[in-house]
C-alpha cells in the first residue's frame, strides 16, 4: 500500500455534476481539495440528454449560479439551442432549458476544474473508505493508493455496482463503454443502507437517416435565455472594469434546430408485441425507476389510452451527426428499438448510432444523512447526486456544491451551510430527502415548493449570494454583480411607485395580469436592463398572492391535529398529482398533520385537500 505523501481537506471522489460543483466550492471556502475519478476523460460527461434545467431544474440551476456554482455559467457557454419553458404562464413557474452541446460542455467543464484555486485532479478507482473510529479519514484505490483527507464527498452517480440491461443482455457499466464501481460494498460494511434504483436513456440516431421534413421545427428563442448572472453585468461598467472581467462565459447565439414527432399506433403495437423481452417486465430488473421520466415501454402500458407520445429530435451537438431521441428512453433489445424507431415519422429509414439501455445501481437511503449531507453514522463523509436517490444533472449538482462547502468549511473549523425549504429548491429538496427520504429517483418540481411564488428563477440571487458571500463562496465579481443589480431593482421599484400614467401609479398598473414591463412607456424601460425589469414586475405580480400562499400554508398547519374520515376517497378530490394519489391511496393518512409529513405528498397537495375536506365539512 503507497500512502499518497500530500494530505489534503476535502476528497471528492466522482467528477460528473455533482463531484464537480463539490470540489468547487470546496475549493472556494479555502480547502485544499482533490478530485478522485475513474477517468479524466469524461470529467463533467453528460450521460443522458445533454440538456440543462427544465421545469423547476432551471431555478435549481439559478440558485447553483447565485452561489457561485459553475453549471449555468457553463451550459450558457455552450448551448446550441435556448427556450423559455411556461413563458405564457406565471414568473413563478417559468424556467429556463439549454440544450448543450455535449462534448464542448465536458471539455469546458474540466478546463473550470483543473484550473480552480486549491483544486487537483487525478485519475483513480477509489475501491474503500478509509473509516477510523467511526470518521472518515482518506480512500484506497485499485492500484494500491491510499489518500488522506479531513473530508470525503462521494459523488458517484449510477455507477455504484451498476448493471447495463439491453433486452435480455446485462453487463456491469455504469455508462455504455465504461466500468461500475464496488465502493458501495465498502460503505456498505461501514453500517450505511443500501437499496437499488433503476434510470435509462434512448437510442441515439444518425442525423442524416432522418427526414426532418415530416418534423416540426423548434427553433430556438431570441433573444436567448440565460441561466448566469455574471455576464449580466455591464461590460463598461465600473465593477467589470476594476475585476478585468474576462468575457468567456458569454453565451454563443448561433442555435441549432430541434424538431418534434410523435410515436403512432404502429410504434405501439411493435412495443406490445415485445414487452416479454423487456427486462423492466420480464423481473430482470429489481431496482425502481423515476415516475416523472418513464420508458416508452411504461408510456405504452400505462398510458394505454393515448393515441400518440411527442419524441423531441435534440442534436448532440456541432461537431457530431448524433440525434438524441428524447421521449423514448428504453431497454428492449436491438431489433426491437430499430423496429419501432422506424414507425415514427421522419425516423422511418433512422440509423442507430448508440442503443437505449436502463442502468440499475446502488443508492443510499438519504434519511440517514444530516442537512449539511453528512452522514449520520460516520463523521466526516459526505454524500451528493444520484448516490442520495435523486435523478438529474441539476438535483446532482445542487447537492454536490451544499456537500463540497460543508466538507471544505468542515474541514477548516467553519460554520455549516445549511439552506432553508423556504429559501431555496435546493434546501427544500434537501430536506425533502433527509426527512422522507426516496422511495423512486427523487426529481424536483414546482408544486413541491410552499413557497414557489417566492423562489422564482429571476430572484434567486437576491435570496442566495448574499448567504454563498458570508459563507466564502462567491468571488468579488459576483458580489459585485450582485450588488449592481440590487441598486438596480430597488431603483426601479421606486420609480414605479412614483410616476403614474392617467393617475395610477405604474407600480399599480403592472399589477394587472395583462400588463407587463414591455407596456410600460419607453423612457421607463430604457432606464435599466430587461432581466431589472423582470424581476420588478415578478415582485410586484406575485407579492399579493404570496401572502394569500403564506397564510393558507399556515392554515393548513394550525390544522394539523384535524382528523380525516376514513371513508375519504382521495382519488374524488379534484386537482391532486397521480403520485399524492397513489400515496394517499396506499398509505391512507388519518389526520392533516400525516399528510403533511407523507413522502410525494407536497404542500399543495396538502392544501388542496384541506380546502375540498372544508368544503364538505369532512373534517373533525
Amino acid at each position: 500500500m503507497f500512502k499518497y505523501p500530500d494530505g489534503y481537506d476535502v476528497i471528492v471522489v466522482g467528477s460528473g455534476h455533482a463531484g464537480i460543483e463539490a470540489a468547487l466550492a470546496a475549493g472556494r471556502v479555502g480547502a485544499k481539495t482533490l478530485v478522485l475519478t475513474q477517468n479524466l476523460d469524461t470529467v463533467g460527461q453528460m450521460s443522458c440528454n445533454p440538456a440543462i434545467g427544465g421545469s423547476a431544474k432551471g431555478h435549481i440551476v439559478r440558485e447553483i449560479d447565485a452561489l457561485d456554482g459553475a453549471m449555468g455559467l457553463n451550459a450558457d457557454a455552450t448551448g446550441i439551442h435556448f427556450r423559455t419553458l411556461n413563458a405564457s404562464k406565471g414568473p413563478a413557474v417559468r424556467a429556463t432549458r439549454i440544450q448543450c452541446d455535449k462534448k464542448a460542455y465536458q471539455f469546458r467543464m474540466k478546463s473550470v476544474l483543473e484550473s480552480a484555486t486549491d483544486v487537483s485532479l487525478k485519475q483513480a478507482n477509489v475501491i474503500e473508505v478509509i473509516i477510523e473510529d467511526s470518521r472518515a479519514v482518506g480512500v484506497r484505490t485499485d492500484l494500491g493508493l491510499e489518500f488522506r483527507g479531513k473530508s470525503i464527498v462521494i459523488t458517484a452517480g449510477t455507477f455504484l455496482r451498476a448493471l447495463l440491461h439491453v433486452g435480455d443482455t446485462s453487463r456491469a457499466g455504469g455508462r455504455m463503454g465504461e466500468a461500475s464501481s464496488s465502493l458501495s460494498e465498502s460503505l456498505k460494511s461501514s453500517g450505511l443502507e443500501v437499496r437499488r434504483f433503476k434510470t435509462g436513456t434512448p437510442c441515439r440516431v444518425s442525423g442524416r437517416s432522418i427526414d426532418f421534413s415530416q418534423c416540426e421545427v423548434q427553433p430556438g428563442e431570441l433573444p436567448a435565455p440565460r441561466f448566469s448572472y455574471i455576464p449580466k453585468l455591464p461590460r463598461n461598467s465600473r465593477e467589470v472594469h476594476n475585476l478585468n472581467f474576462d468575457s468567456d462565459g458569454l453565451f454563443h447565439v448561433e442555435q441549432m434546430r430541434c424538431w418534434i414527432t410523435r410515436t403512432t399506433a404502429e410504434t405501439h403495437r411493435a412495443i406490445r408485441e415485445n414487452l416479454d423481452r423487456s427486462p423492466l417486465y420480464s423481473g430482470q430488473i429489481e431496482g425502481t425507476g423515476p415516475r416523472y421520466c418513464p420508458s416508452i415501454e411504461d408510456k405504452v402500458v400505462r398510458f394505454s389510452a393515448r393515441e400518440h407520445h411527442q419524441v423531441f429530435l435534440e442534436p448532440e451537438g456541432r461537431s457530431t451527426d448524433e440525434i438524441y431521441v428524447n421521449g423514448v428512453s428504453t431497454s428492449l433489445p436491438y431489433d426491437v428499438q430499430l423496429k419501432f424507431i422506424r414507425t415514427i415519422p421522419g425516423l422511418q429509414n433512422a440509423e442507430i448510432m448508440r442503443p437505449g439501455y436502463a442502468v440499475e445501481y446502488d443508492y443510499f437511503p438519504p434519511t440517514q444523512l444530516h442537512r449539511t449531507l453528512e452522514t449520520q453514522q460516520i463523521h466526516n463523509l459526505f454524500l451528493a447526486g444520484q448516490i442520495n436517490g435523486t435523478s438529474g444533472y441539476e438535483e446532482a449538482a445542487a447537492q454536490g456544491l451544499v456537500a463540497g462547502a460543508n466538507a471544505g468549511l468542515q474541514s477548516l473549523g467553519g460554520h455549516e451551510f445549511v439552506l432553508r425549504p423556504d429559501e431555496s429548491y435546493i434546501g427544500l429538496m434537501i430536506d425533502d430527502l433527509v426527512t422522507k427520504g426516496a422511495e423512486e429517483p427523487y426529481r424536483m418540481f414546482t408544486s413541491r415548493a410552499d413557497h414557489r411564488l417566492y423562489l422564482r428563477q429571476d430572484n434567486a440571487d437576491r435570496r442566495l449570494t448574499p448567504l454563498a458571500v458570508t459563507a466564502g463562496l462567491a468571488s468579488p465579481l459576483r458580489a459585485a454583480t450582485f450588488n449592481f443589480k440590487v441598486a438596480m431593482v430597488d431603483q426601479a421599484t421606486k420609480i414605479l411607485q412614483k410616476e403614474s400614467t392617467g393617475g395610477v401609479k405604474l407600480a399599480q398598473t403592472l399589477r394587472r395580469p395583462e400588463v407587463t414591463a414591455k407596456d410600460l412607456p419607453d423612457h421607463i424601460t430604457a432606464l435599466f436592463p430587461g432581466d431589472v425589469w423582470e424581476t420588478v414586475e415578478a415582485d410586484i405580480k406575485c407579492d399579493g398572492y404570496r401572502q394569500r400562499q403564506l397564510r393558507e400554508t399556515a392554515h393548513v398547519a394550525a390544522q394539523a391535529s384535524a382528523e380525516i374520515p376514513r371513508e375519504v376517497d382521495f382519488s374524488s378530490v379534484p386537482g391532486l398529482r397521480q403520485e399524492a394519489r397513489d400515496r394517499l391511496k396506499a398509505f391512507r393518512p388519518e389526520t392533516m398533520g400525516d399528510i403533511l409529513k407523507m413522502p410525494g405528498v407536497t404542500p399543495a397537495d396538502a392544501s388542496t385537500i384541506h380546502i375540498w375536506l372544508t368544503s364538505r365539512n369532512l373534517t373533525n
